[in-house]
């Protein structure tokens, strides 16, 4: 923290305890800025501070605060008398309690800074909130004074220091009023399923890995510009239509995610859960595809069909062993038949022959 320049510097009063502090910014601004110049031959443009009553450019030593009333006369306002306010917080960030972490409205988040500790004396004591706030599982909630107005913060752990969120006061957040949408929406369970199996499908991901892409556009824009060269176009955007069915769109969402990355589209149904696949059917298909039920029991004409189809391969099985066992005894009785031929002709021209006399 030493080589970023302290904003604020004082104390944080916890009950009788004072720990010595300085606050810097936690957060750093890595937007491109722009400077305003004369189009026809790029001069710079520049504003310059006038007295309105003497009509002259004046220095910013010349310059201090003052307050306007109502009926347009300023009150001026040193910085003798701001720094000494009758408040505690002018130069304390006076803790008032401590609270679970999600009491405090993600709404009320403003900007955010680090706690220095101010000195080896303020060690300890530093130390030792920040070890209470951690085993508390709370943050602390406190009044300071900055730039002009009495702030609220929040101070909580982040690693080995203490950092405090300027909230908004309460008052200072809207209600959604009129915000959310006035038509009635009825959301099936199906619709659910799907938008689970698509945040299944995204999953989640490391905010260290985002990046902003803007800023890299625009300084491409830049360099190219400045070494004489035409700025690199713009991706045509992908072609959009009016969402007609949402079933539709959510099942094809969960497609191209799973295609981004790189695994196979079919597995969606099997890892969302089967009946997270779903396809509309007209009304005359649906009423085809579905049996009609009564009081939760299938028609008997289902059932019969129902019956029919499951027996059917246990009696063609049967039919077929009849058939061959009957093929078989036919042949067997033929056999019989025609040996039964042959020993009659036998017979018959046995009693046909004369017969021999002896000698």
């Amino acid at each position: 923290m030493l080589h970023v320049r302290s904003i604020w510097n004082g104390a944080i009063s916890f009950g009788l305890v004072s720990i010595p502090i300085k606050l810097v910014n936690a957060t750093e601004n890595h937007s491109i800025s722009f400077r305003q110049i004369h189009t026809e031959d790029g001069g710079r443009i520049r504003y310059r501070k006038v007295c309105e009553l003497e009509d002259r450019e004046v220095t910013q030593s010349e310059i201090g605060k003052a307050y306007e009333d109502a009926d347009g006369s300023v009150v001026p306002i040193t910085d003798e008398d701001l720094a000494h306010l009758p408040i505690p917080t002018a130069k304390t960030i006076e803790i008032v309690a401590f609270v679970p972490g999600d009491r405090i409205d993600p709404l009320q988040m403003d900007a955010a800074y680090y706690l220095a500790a101010g000195g080896a004396q303020a060690a300890k004591p530093y130390t030792l909130l920040r070890e209470a706030l951690k085993r508390s599982n709370k943050v602390a909630v406190a009044k300071f004074a900055l730039r002009g107005k009495e702030r609220l913060g929040m101070l909580r752990v982040v690693g080995d220091a203490i950092a405090m969120h300027g909230l908004l006061w309460p008052d200072e957040v809207r209600a959604p009023e009129g915000v959310a949408p006035d038509t009635k929406v009825t959301v099936n369970d199906k619709e659910l399923d799907l938008a689970d199996a698509l945040m299944d499908t995204l999953g989640e991901i490391d905010l260290g890995d985002l990046h902003d892409e803007y800023r890299e556009a625009v300084e491409e824009v830049v360099a190219a510009k400045a070494a004489g060269e035409a700025p690199p176009e713009a991706p045509q955007p992908a072609a959009g239509g009016k969402v007609l069915d949402l079933m539709a769109a959510l099942e094809k969402s969960v497609k191209a995610a799973k295609e981004s990355r790189g695994e196979p589209a079919e597995k969606a149904g099997a890892e969302a859960g089967e009946e997270a696949e779903v396809t509309r059917l007209s009304r005359r298909e649906s009423a085809r595809a579905t049996p009609k039920e009564t009081g939760g029991k299938k028609s008997t004409s289902a059932a019969k069909k129902t019956a029919a189809a499951k027996e059917t391969p246990a009696k063609s099985a049967r039919g077929a062993k009849k058939t061959a066992a009957t093929r078989t005894t036919a042949k067997k009785t033929a056999a019989r038949s025609t040996s039964a031929k042959g020993g009659a002709k036998k017979t018959a021209a046995k009693k046909a022959a004369p017969r021999k006399r002896s000698a």
